[in-house]
This record gives structure tokens, C-alpha cells and sequence, in this order.
């Protein structure tokens, strides 16, 4: 499904310079909408998603598998394995289910309290469509109809080390499994293969890290060494694949009160990744083709 129109940056030149004279008047005047969360959706798909396209397209070039199996409409949930030192993997991920899913449907990513306290980065996930990873904000985003995008692993998983790749870290305590059980929406698996090896890391500096009130920082094969150009992440091939929806209407919504029934589904959500994950690392072939 093609877009409604071309965001800037895209067309001819003079189509190009009149869309952006067009949405530069239009946020000047303050002629466009943001929802309750904070979420811009034309700064999103026409500035926020735009930057990371050419990432998407050409440094990871990007394939969906079974990207389909994420309902056209309706709430879901979309569970994620996480890795790869920095979080780009969840933000492909919202590439990927905005220009690559036939619905073309926007990913209101759960994030980490730390994330809303960084200066500049907490204000533009907002507007990205992000929100804060708790039981009040998932059920209303999912009983709304919106996908939602949830990493569970959290900190455990994009900082474990290189050593530990493609093996799914604790997935908490569920909390997303009753939030899916109370909107009573299915939970998409999906295996992101790609991501463990743009920043390998080998090492970390715990102490700093205590210092500056931050889950790690990072020793890889280039950074601290290479200062600033050791952020660059390698341009690993990603393979981004979608599981078989678990159904979760067939249950009442008492079950997201009972522990034990939510650990259960929790363990399979779980296994369902690391299963996907399996099948598609042979799929993907050597972490670094040749970039086209």
C-alpha cells in the first residue's frame, strides 16, 4: 500500500520543496494533531521515520518474514527479543511494520523509565509514538486498537554480551502477557536477527556506568577506541520475522490476575521467540554480505 502522499523528501524537486515549505507552515501554525501519549503521527512518519529509512533500506537492508501474521487492524501485541548495545533494533522494528506491513500500522512502542528522562531523546519518542513500559499505558494504547511493541528482555538483552547472542535473557515478570489478556488481543512473536552484531560487546565499565546512572557502557571492538566513529553501528544483514498470533480472547480477563496462568503463557511467548529466532539465523546467512 503506497503512502497518501509523498512525505519531504521524496518526488521531484519542486514537489519535494513545496511539501516541505508546505509542512514547516502548517507545525508553525500548529495545524496538525497529537494523541493523549504525545504521539505526532505526520512528524513521525514524514521527519522521525524518514532519518531511518536509509539505515533500514541500505546499511541493514532490512527482509520481513511472515510480516502478515500482524493483524491489519485491532490491537496487538508484538514481543520482541532485544539486543545490540543501542536500541535500534525496536526502532526498525517500527520501520518495518510502518512501510513493509500492507496496513502500513504505526508501532507504539513500551519503553524504560530512562528513557523519558533523557534530555531531546525522551521528547522524540514520544512524538515517535513510544510510552512509558507500564500496565496503564499498554492496556489503554491496546484496548484503543492500537499495535503495541514490547521488548522484554529489556537492559538484559541489548546489553548482554557478544558471547550470549541470539539467547533470550528473563522476560520479567509478564506484566505485557496480562495487559493482552485484559484487551483480549493476540501477542505476535517476532525474532529480530541482525542486531547482535552492529555493536559486539566484549566488555563494559561498571564503575562509570554506576557514575553516571546508566545500566552499562560498553567496550566493543571499536569504541571507546575509535572515540566517535566507534558509534557507527557495523552493517550487519537483518532479518526481522513474525510468529503465529497466540490468541488470548478465549480467556477471561480474570486470568491476568492469576500468576501462575500468566508465567505459563509468559514461557510460551517466550519460546516462540527463541524458536523463530532459530529458524531464522540459518535463513539470514553470513552476518556481513557485501553492502549492494
Amino acid at each position: 500500500m503506497e503512502p497518501d502522499e509523498d512525505p519531504p523528501g521524496r518526488g521531484d524537486p519542486d514537489s519535494r520543496i513545496a511539501g516541505i515549505l508546505d509542512f514547516i507552515h502548517r507545525r508553525l501554525a500548529g495545524e496538525y494533531e497529537v494523541d493523549e501519549f504525545g504521539f505526532d503521527a505526520e512528524l513521525n512518519d514524514k521527519v522521525l521515520l524518514e532519518l531511518l529509512r536509509p539505515l533500514y533500506r541500505h546499511w541493514f537492508r532490512v527482509e520481513t518474514v511472515d510480516i502478515s501474521n500482524v493483524p491489519d487492524t485491532g490491537g496487538a501485541l508484538v514481543v520482541a527479543n532485544h539486543s545490540g548495545t543501542l536500541p535500534l533494533d525496536g526502532l526498525m522494528l517500527q520501520v518495518a511494520l510502518h512501510d513493509d506491513h500492507p496496513a502500513r500500522r504505526p508501532m507504539r512502542a513500551l519503553g524504560a523509565d530512562l528513557v523519558y528522562k533523557l534530555p531531546v531523546i525522551g521528547h522524540l519518542a514520544r512524538k515517535s509514538g513510544h510510552t512509558l513500559a507500564c500496565p496503564e499505558d499498554a492496556d489503554r494504547l491496546l484496548r484503543g486498537g492500537e499495535l503495541v511493541g514490547v521488548f522484554p528482555e529489556g537492559f538484559k538483552g541489548i546489553g548482554k554480551p557478544f558471547s550470549e547472542r541470539y539467547h533470550l535473557q528473563r522476560f520479567g515478570r509478564g506484566g505485557f502477557v496480562a495487559s493482552a489478556i485484559r484487551a483480549g488481543v493476540p501477542i505476535v512473536p517476532c525474532a529480530i536477527v541482525g542486531a547482535e552484531e552492529i555493536y559486539p560487546k566484549i566488555g563494559d565499565f561498571p564503575a562509570l556506568a554506576r557514575l553516571l546512572g546508566v545500566p552499562y557502557i560498553p567496550i566493543t571492538p571499536l569504541f571507546p577506541w575509535f572515540g566517535v566513529l566507534g558509534l557507527i553501528p557495523l552493517p550487519s544483514k537483518w532479518l526481522i520475522g513474525f510468529g503465529t498470533p497466540i490468541r488470548t480472547d478465549e480467556l477471561s480477563p480474570a486470568v491476568a490476575d492469576d500468576p501462575m496462568a500468566v508465567f505459563n503463557l509468559t514461557d510460551q511467548v517466550r519460546e516462540s521467540v527463541q524458536q523463530l529466532l532459530e529458524e531464522l539465523l540459518p535463513r539470514r546467512g553470513p552476518a556481513f554480505p557485501p553492502l549492494a
